[in-house]
Order: C-alpha cells, then structure tokens, then sequence
C-alpha cells in the first residue's frame, strides 16, 4: 500500500482524492495546508488522514510515501524541490513550475535523489483524446501529414474580475495556467516543437501596467509533425478541438464535447460518397453525444461511478503515474515532458508578446494612517465603484479584501490604505476598521456546499462584521444585502425599505436564506446593542464590470440562451452600479438613519425580453429570452431532485415560493430612499441602456 500525502487542500486536491480512491494500492495518508480548517476537512473526507499546517511536519512525521503537489503554480519548485531532497516520488499539478530555470532545478534534484517526478497533464488521458490517437495509430487516415488545435474557452476569472489570479500577473502565465492543456496534445501527436511562430491578438489593460493577452495564433515545426494552434480564452463560445490530418482522412477530438469522429471515404461515386461519408459522420458525432448523456443519468442514478470527462482524464493521469511507479518506469507526462511545455510557453510569449515579463507597476504611495471609512469586500464589482465615489466625496478609505494584486488605478490613490484579509478574521478586520467611524460591509464572506457552510459564511461574517464594530465603536455599520432577501413574486404587493425579510425564508435557495437571515440577525443586534446599522438591498446591479447575463433574467445553461424565470414580460429591478455606490456613500453620511432598511432600485425598469434584446443589439451577438412558466420550471427542479434522490443523494425539495420570488413581479417604492438619502438614480432611459448595456458591446 503506497502512502500518498497531497500538499494543497484546494479544489483541485479534493479531485485527486475522488481520483485515487479508485485506484488499488494507494491511499492518501496526509494533507498539508497552512490553513489547518482546510487540510483537516480534505484530511477527514480522505478518511482518517492526517493533517499538516507545514510540509517540515509531515516529513518529519513519515506520514507519506509520495507526494502530489497541488500548491499554487508559483509554488511549485520550492515544495517539490524539498520533497524530492526527502527522496519522495512526485507529481506535480501543471505547469511543472513558473520557469525553465525552475524545472532544470528539479531535473536535477530528481536525478540526484533518484525519485520519480511526473506533471499532471491530465488532457492526455481524456477520452475523446485517447480515442483520437486510436484512430491515428490504426492508420485509419492514412499516413498523418498535419495537427491542428483550436482552443476557445471561458475564463472564469476574468469574467469576474479577479484578477488577483496569479494567472493575470505576467503576460506569459496565461500560458503556463491553460495553454499547456492544448500544447501537451499537440506534443502528444506531433512532437516537441522545434520552431516557434506566434502572433497575439491586441491586449487588454486590466490594472495600470498588466497587459492581458486573450489569444494567439501559433505555427509550429514539431519533431514528427507540423502543427498550428489558436489559442483564445475568455470566449463566448467553448470549443476545444484538436484535428489531424492523414493522406485517407481526417480525425477529429471534441474534447468539451466528449466525442470522436472521422471524416473518411466510401468506394462510391462521388455524390453518394459525400451523403454516405457525411451520414456515418454524423452518426458518429450523435452517438458520441448520447453516449455522454447516457453516462451523465447513469453517473446521477448511482448506477456506475463518477464519469465526466474531466473526472475521468484525471483519473487516467493519476493512475498512469502511480502505475509507472509500481513498475519502476517514468510517466509519459515525466518531469522532462513537464519542462519541455514550460520552455515551449515561454517560447510563445517571447514569439507572441516580445518580453515576457511584467510591466514594473509604479510604488503604491503611503497609505493615510488614519481613514474615515473601512470597505470591507471592497475590491469587487460594486466596492471598487464605491471606493471611487467615496474618494470624489473627499474621503479617506480603509479596503479590506482577500486579494490586493492587479487592482485598478483608484486604488493607488493616496487617500486609499488597503488591507488582505477575510472578514471572519477578527485581527485583519480590526486593522482594516483602525479609527473608522463608519463601516461599509460588502463582503458576503464565501459560501459552501450545504446551507449551513452557507450561512456559516454569510450570517457568521456578518455577526463577526458587527461585533468588530461594537468592540471598536464604530458610529455606523452600513450593511449592503440584496433584495434576494425579500419575498418578491405574486401577493408580494409594493416593496419597501419597510419590508422583512421573508418570513418563509426556509423554503427559498441557500443565497436568498442566508441573506434572510443576515439581515433578521443585524437588525435584532443593533435593536439590543445599540448598534449604529443602515441595510441597503441593491436590486439587478449591473454596468461595465459585471457579466452581461444577470442572473435576475433567468438562468443561463450558457451565455447564448437564457431560460427566463416567467414570462419575461414584468419590469425588473434594476440599478447601475454607479448609482449602488452613491447611495452607499450617502447612507454612510447621512445623518439620523439608524436601524433603517432602504432598496435600492432605479427608475429604468426594462423587462427581461427588453434587456436581452438590448444586449443581442449592441453585441451583435444571437443572444435569445426563452418565457418559461413559473410552474413548469418547478416541475423541472423537482424531476431532477427525484432523480438524485432515486441515485441516493440527499437534497431539499425543490420550493415553487422560490421560484416565484425569483421572477421578481413585485412592485418597488424607492421613495425612502430618494428622500432620507437624496438619491437620485438615472431615470433616462437612453443614458441606462449606454452605462447597462451598451459597455458589454465594446
């Protein structure tokens, strides 16, 4: 039995988990993460491993026998550069480490140990792509002549601005964080590049000196064959297919797709040759598709294990690593193809970016060592907007947030002190407060995968947010919910600052509940404890800076098509981002408003049809509102619970009151707010559309 510690409890630690409790001979023994709540939740799911706040403890304790190192990309060398001088076998999660240098290092270290190094290029053992090289190894196209990849993908972080990545640091790192996925394919098939050509695409300017490079065009000479690469993220449209070209056909892997099919010929005339080829093409391309369905039921009934393609790729690269351990022989993926794709993605920045290196971004000036007001959260969509009126308003801001790398310009301001932290950490938040008299809290704290990791999250950070103010005296604590947490569907009447929570807030989604009950527990707080407390429930906040599909449309299976909550035909609540942070700053100035609730909604109330016929206008793009029934939506959510229960998963019933409420057909009545707090949002519709819509079409 093969001891296994993972360093790293992240997300991907948790896959290599599931991954190797399907594999005989292994078990993992040892988690190590300086975050001990997160090593001793992976550590407990693993079934009785240990946990490590430090890899020294877990050496020092002999807890493994090899390691898997799941740590961030940057981290990569150090972690394994220690493990391999302790003689442990490794595999390291892609890149195998930032730099050409980095990976000769642990070359070396590999061979002075004498311990096995493997990188975890998981696409290799992908399905789709398995059966390619199937295709091309049984001569079935003939002699192979070319490879082609294109790779057009979403970004998850750059969709939402979380450019704290440390993918976003470099221009070069977007390489090593994705491209090394299509490139370790394209080696597979066609070699190690020899020769590099590669054009980028215009960059995008993310913060004061970060240039972003979403895509690139790439022709390479490889030691078998030639190939090219287009290279895109933060697309639209996701397609990733790798296509090679032989002398009697061509072979075609859909890797998101899951699914591979030729193009070949028949010995028929060539009219009948086009309809036969081209019916046994399609076929191919339907059985593949109902293939993937029909595993997807079988996977939720329980009826066979796990078996997404991704799940599955992972699966194939942890257990081929494990198996070239057990018979004393490197992986394919070994630490030498694992250097060759880090020096291939530098090749292509260097051929597509000219220096990879980042633009040196100009010294923060000091930070004010005294401020009138602490951001909490406030690096994110709406916080950075308030920050920037806070600053017109002539004051002085405190910002706390998890990540303070790649921000915008208005937080080099020198009237700006930003702070890292989480505001369930009392210390961080107390730094972040210093003398502030007012609070602004629009951090909602995380969430989880249960309502009560949920509401741990989002009631307990906010509980912690108060008492820190109470402790530091803080005059005003200015709360930003949503109005997620009101009953908003039919027999709702007019909405006002006046309006609770949902009193059956039980029977709505884990959001929406847990916002319910944040607001109950401040307002019961700040009625005992004398509490200084305003809540503002921002309605649809949208504006540049923001995905285009908000999720108040409807529901999106992707970002063409979105499925409407009802009919579509209602006016929705909507308020640019601009006028969120206004009203922020005036409900922090404004005196004589304590214990108050406001909404915060514009004047500009499209419907639903009208918003994505708005947005279809100025992207140019066939983007569609399907009107759906309230009722047949419901049938729908309780179909698919039947069916997890049926596979023996425990859910909640789906709530027909929470997707009433999510139709939002309440009438708003913001005429307290406007009132106490002057607030006068944009009420022109034309001016709307520009600062709503009309951004997501440059």
């Amino acid at each position: 039995m093969r001891r296994v510690g993972l360093v790293g409890a992240g997300y991907i630690a948790r896959v290599h988990l599931d991954a190797l409790r399907t594999l005989a001979g292994v078990r993992v023994t040892a988690v190590v993460d300086p975050q001990p709540a997160a090593a001793s939740r992976l550590a407990s799911a693993a079934g009785g491993a240990a946990a490590f706040a430090s890899l020294d403890e877990a050496l020092a304790a002999e807890a493994f026998d090899a390691a898997h190192v799941l740590v961030p990309p940057d981290s990569h060398a150090e972690v394994t550069l220690r493990l391999l001088a302790a003689g442990k076998p490794v595999l390291v999660e892609k890149p195998l480490a930032v730099s050409t240098g980095e990976c000769h290092a642990i070359l070396k270290a590999a061979a002075a140990s004498g311990a096995a190094v493997g990188v975890n290029q998981n696409f290799l053992h992908h399905p789709a792509f398995l059966a390619l090289r199937r295709v091309v190894e049984s001569g079935r196209i003939g002699r192979p002549s070319h490879v082609q990849c294109l790779y057009n993908v979403p970004l998850r972080q750059l969709a939402a601005r979380q450019y704290g990545h440390w993918m976003f640091d470099a221009p070069r790192n977007i390489l090593l964080e994705q491209a090394v996925h299509p490139l370790s394919l394209i080696a597979a098939l066609a070699g190690d590049a020899e020769a590099v050509q590669a054009t980028a695409e215009a960059p995008l300017a993310l913060a004061p000196g970060l240039l972003f490079y979403r895509s690139l065009t790439a022709v390479l000479r490889c030691a078998r064959l030639p190939a090219t690469l287009r290279f895109a993220v933060g697309q639209s449209f996701p397609f990733w297919q790798v296509t090679v070209t032989g002398d009697d056909g061509v072979a075609v892997a859909d890797i998101l797709a899951n699914r591979c099919y030729r193009h070949g010929r028949t010995r028929y005339l060539e009219p009948l040759d086009v309809a036969l080829s081209s019916a046994a093409t399609g076929a191919s391309l339907a059985a593949g598709g109902f293939a993937t369905f029909a595993d997807y039921v079988l996977s939720t009934l329980k009826l066979h294990g796990r078996s997404d393609p991704f799940f599955l790729s992972m699966r194939g690269s942890i257990a081929a690593f494990h198996a070239a351990l057990d018979a004393g022989r490197p992986p394919e993926a070994d630490g030498g193809f694992g250097a060759r794709m880090v020096s291939l993605c530098e090749r292509l920045g260097e051929a597509a970016f000219g220096s990879t290196e980042a633009t040196p971004r100009r010294p923060r000036p000091p930070p004010p060592d005294d401020w009138d007001v602490a951001v909490l959260g406030g690096t994110g969509f709406i916080g950075t907007e308030t920050v920037r009126a806070m600053l017109e308003a002539g004051l002085r801001v405190s910002v706390l947030s998890r990540s303070g790398r790649n921000l915008p310009a208005v937080f080099d301001d020198p009237s700006v002190a930003l702070f890292r932290g989480d505001i369930r950490d009392r210390d961080a938040l107390a730094r972040a407060i210093g003398k502030a008299k007012v609070v602004v809290n629009l951090a909602h704290g995380g969430g989880g995968d249960s309502y009560e990791a949920v509401r741990a999250a989002m009631v307990g950070g906010a509980e912690t947010v108060a008492r820190a103010c109470l402790e530091r005296g803080v005059a005003r604590l200015v709360h930003v919910g949503s109005i997620a947490s009101l009953y908003l569907g039919p027999g709702a009447g007019t909405i006002t600052g006046a309006t609770p929570p949902d009193p059956r807030s039980s029977e709505r989604n884990d959001y929406a509940r847990a916002k319910a009950e944040a607001d109950r527990m401040l307002l019961a707080l700040a009625s005992k404890e004398c509490l200084g407390l305003v809540i503002l429930r921002p309605g649809l906040v949208v504006g540049a800076g923001t995905p285009p599909f908000h999720g108040g449309l409807g529901f999106a299976n992707n970002d063409q098509h979105c499925i409407g909550w009802n009919r579509g035909n209602n006016p929705l609540p909507f308020v640019l981002v601009r006028d969120t942070a206004l009203a922020i700053v005036a409900a922090a100035l404004t005196p004589g408003i304590d214990g108050r609730c406001y909404n915060l909604v514009g004047d500009v109330r499209l419907t639903a049809r009208e918003f994505v016929a708005e947005l279809a206008r100025a992207t140019g793009r066939p983007l569609r509102f399907h009107p759906q029934w309230p009722s047949v939506l419901w049938a729908a959510e309780v179909a698919k619970w039947a069916i997890k229960r049926a596979g023996g998963r425990r859910a909640p019933m789906p709530s027909r009151r929470d997707i009433l409420s999510r139709g939002l057909t309440a009438h708003f009545d913001c005429s307290d707010a406007k009132r106490d707090l002057a607030w006068a949002p944009v009420s022109d519709r034309a001016t709307f559309i520009r600062e709503a819509i009309d951004v997501h079409g440059r």
